[in-house]
């Protein structure tokens, strides 16, 4: 079964939706997926998700409030299949943290959208909810995209 960590900065906005987006695109295919979030940073750790960020996911019918941040851990690189970053700072904060016994394939989430390897996912956190509703779509498509790449082969 795949399982993936997705990681940004302090896990109260774009990781936590990034979280929701894959949980209900896997709910809606019934898809087995084990799906988690987390920062590189601790300083939101136990935190509930930005109101902005619970905000946008509850208006395209996902509850994300329940969610609470934690760091990322040495073990998250041995327990998920795929550790996947934000943005490149977090993917090379990533790359740094990993241990040496780590097992997790480590990419950028836009990787996983056709046309966008390589860039990183729009912070919202400066700004206003307009924000949180690009950072929506863009881990939404992500999360389309991670489905596809899980999903069995079944051409019945």
């Amino acid at each position: 079964m795949p399982s993936v960590l997705f990681v940004c900065l302090g896990n109260i906005c774009r990781s936590p939706l990034a979280e929701g987006a894959l949980r209900a695109e896997a709910a809606r295919l019934n898809l087995d997926i084990e799906v988690d979030s987390a920062g590189t940073g601790n300083w939101h750790a136990g935190e509930p998700p930005d109101w902005r960020a619970i905000a946008v996911a509850r208006r395209n019918g996902v509850d994300i409030s329940g969610l609470r941040a934690r760091q990322v851990r040495p073990a998250d690189f041995r327990h998920f299949t795929h550790v996947i970053a934000l943005d490149h700072d977090n993917l090379a904060n990533l790359r740094k943290l990993a241990p040496a016994d780590a097992t997790a394939e480590l990419s950028l989430l836009l990787d996983h959208v056709q046309g966008r390897a390589g860039q990183g996912v729009t912070d919202p956190w400066f700004g206003d909810e307009a924000g949180f509703d690009v950072t929506w779509a863009e881990v939404t498509a992500a999360a389309r995209g991670l489905v596809e790449r899980f999903r069995p082969y079944d051409r019945s």
